[in-house]
């Protein structure tokens, strides 16, 4: 019975010391890891297990590999403070439009409902941006960026204000639209429409891990950037860790909502939802105000976060 309780305790032991490195071994490592969460939670067994059974130093080691997870994942539902921004207020929504086939209405209806001032779109046809033209959304955002395709390799930025388009990145067909906002009366702000490979087969490592570190980092003093999309990544993913680690606020975890799953974004049985979209804000701006909102005919939930710029 002892050794059972020890073997049961070994793959959570295993699963908190890759988690601590900033590791992304391989392509079933990489798809795992985004359950994390999930993992923490079971983890609560064993040492229950073990304490029902009198194993002591099972419980003393199971408590601790528990502690190890839930300090990686807990964090995300505490609100944190934010800098003094006194700026220009700033309103991002991000959506992913699944080849092309959500409801441009649905959009346009929620575009008109939170006020954006900028979109960020991933997965845009060129379809979709006749429906979503048609639907009004010129009316409301003016500016576009960004490079359709048919597929799941188009992108789009569309703004209130003036922009100016940047270069696409672009790694295994997926392309990442930049742009460059022009804030009246605040900074110019580099938005990204975030959207690297899915990590669904070996040959898409490769792309997915340089779809990420292709974006550019946080620099404190430079320009203020946003990234905003389907990252394809969780807080619990080494490569994104690291961009995190540049100075970017992830605005789900800072306002207390970083273990609200987006994808899949009504959830499709057996697979439990996890994080995949996220706002990664500059360390100098404030986070007001965190949603996620349904649009139908999309797996992904759409992304909104209320700005202040410094």
């Amino acid at each position: 019975m002892t050794a059972l309780v020890w073997l049961l305790l070994v793959p959570f032991a295993a699963w908190a010391v890759l988690r601590l490195t900033e590791w992304d071994l391989g392509l079933y490592w990489i798809q795992l890891v985004a359950f994390t969460p999930f993992v923490a939670a079971a983890s609560a067994v064993v040492p229950l297990v073990a304490l029902l059974l009198r194993r002591w130093p099972v419980v003393a080691a199971g408590v601790l590999v528990t502690v190890v997870l839930g300090v990686c994942v807990l964090p995300r539902a505490l609100a944190e403070g934010n800098p003094a921004a006194a700026g220009r207020e700033l309103r991002i929504m991000s959506t992913n439009m699944a080849v092309g086939a959500a409801s441009p209405e649905e959009i346009v209806s929620l575009a008109r409902r939170l006020k954006p001032d900028v979109l960020t779109i991933q997965e845009l046809t060129p379809g979709a941006v006749e429906s979503l033209k048609k639907a009004g959304l010129d009316d409301l955002l003016p500016n576009r960026a960004g490079k359709p395709a048919n597929g799941p390799w188009g992108s789009g930025i569309y703004a209130r204000f003036p922009l100016r388009a940047g270069p696409i990145i672009e790694y295994g067909n997926f392309r990442q639209a930049e742009a460059v906002v022009k804030v009246p009366g605040g900074p110019e702000v580099y938005v990204a429409s975030v959207h690297p490979c899915a990590p669904r087969f070996d040959y898409k490592v490769w792309c997915w891990a340089q779809g990420l570190r292709a974006l550019p980092v946080a620099e404190p003093r430079g320009v203020v950037r946003v990234l905003a999309g389907d990252f394809n990544a969780t807080l619990d993913h080494g490569a994104l860790r690291r961009l995190l680690g540049t100075g970017y606020r992830d605005a789900a975890d800072v306002t207390g909502q970083g273990l609200s799953p987006t994808w899949p974004a009504k959830g499709w049985k057996p697979i439990p939802g996890v994080t995949l979209d996220h706002v990664l804000a500059d360390p100098r701006i404030a986070i007001r105000a965190y949603s996620t909102h349904l649009i139908p005919m999309t797996d992904h939930r759409t992304l909104f976060a209320h700005l202040v710029l410094p």
